[in-house]
């Protein structure tokens, strides 16, 4: 390929999406107490879910450095642009700490042609950008052509997000101890949505799970049109079977022309908790 694609580990890109257009990731830090891993490298997700259940307190994750970006854009062929899709900045260091790795390496090796975009997302949005990206870079897009393209689907990507269980929001200290018990008592599902500056915000509070996830599918064809023309991308928290019908259910609904499936990684996941979903797609 003529134009390197990197991204973080807030994409969670599944492995055949990093084959196909040779894309590479920077993992994010994950923080269990003092002992700190990293995501993909020493933690797998597996092992990540069973010291959350053991912790009482949730891990942290934390931006890869700008030392880790430098060293990830310094292993790039000189002659080859880069463009970095990054983890929305509203939710995390990632982005700046990238400019700053290439700030970096543009002050030993000027020449060099690398941008960072703000995808104001993550996880399946993430997933769902690399591979337009992707599909453009194969096809022979130039690179300004390209920046030009991923910044106005940026603007028209959206994520909705379901969750399951309220336990870890509260753990977390991002939803109030008495509202979320009132929550929990009466069932109460959240759907959340990714603002248009990239944060995320409660979008309805359904009650009862199947009504929940009914809802969850019906903002598809609430938001878009056009399905033909379109990827649906779905990441999922540890549920892979039901994930799959999920998915099925969506792709039968509407007529996506393809469709994406990863599991959650750890940053999403810590929130999300057992059974969460995270759907993204492109808006008219």
């Amino acid at each position: 390929m003529h134009i390197q694609l990197i991204t973080d580990g807030g994409s969670d890109l599944p492995p055949h999406l990093t084959e196909a257009y040779n894309a590479k990731i920077v993992p994010l830090n994950i923080h269990f107490g003092d002992q700190q891993y990293v995501s993909g490298v020493d933690l797998d997700i597996q092992t990540f879910y069973k010291k959350m259940k053991e912790e009482d307190e949730l891990p942290r994750s934390s931006a890869p450095s700008p030392y880790a970006f430098y060293e990830a854009f310094k292993e790039i062929d000189p002659e080859k642009p880069i463009l970095m899709l990054a983890l929305s900045k509203l939710l995390s260091t990632t982005h700046d700490n990238a400019i700053m790795g290439k700030e970096m390496l543009l002050e030993e090796e000027p020449d060099r042609t690398i941008v960072v975009l703000n995808t104001k997302t993550a996880t399946s949005g993430m997933s769902l950008l690399i591979d337009e990206a992707g599909r453009c870079v194969k096809n022979g897009m130039e690179f300004e052509p390209l920046v030009a393209h991923m910044e106005e689907r940026i603007e028209q990507t959206t994520t909705l997000f379901i969750l399951r269980t309220v336990e870890n929001l509260i753990k977390g200290g991002r939803l109030d101890r008495f509202k979320g018990a009132i929550a929990k008592t009466l069932n109460i599902k959240l759907l959340m949505k990714a603002t248009d500056e990239g944060a995320i915000d409660v979008a309805e509070k359904v009650r009862g799970n199947k009504k929940a996830m009914r809802r969850f599918v019906e903002q598809i064809g609430e938001t878009t049109s056009n399905f033909e023309n379109k990827v649906i991308s779905l990441s999922y928290s540890t549920t892979e079977e039901k994930a799959k019908k999920l998915l099925q259910e969506m792709k039968d609904r509407y007529a996506f022309k393809d469709s994406l499936l990863m599991e959650m990684g750890p940053l999403c996941a810590t929130y999300a908790g057992e059974g969460g979903y995270v759907m993204s797609f492109f808006v008219d």
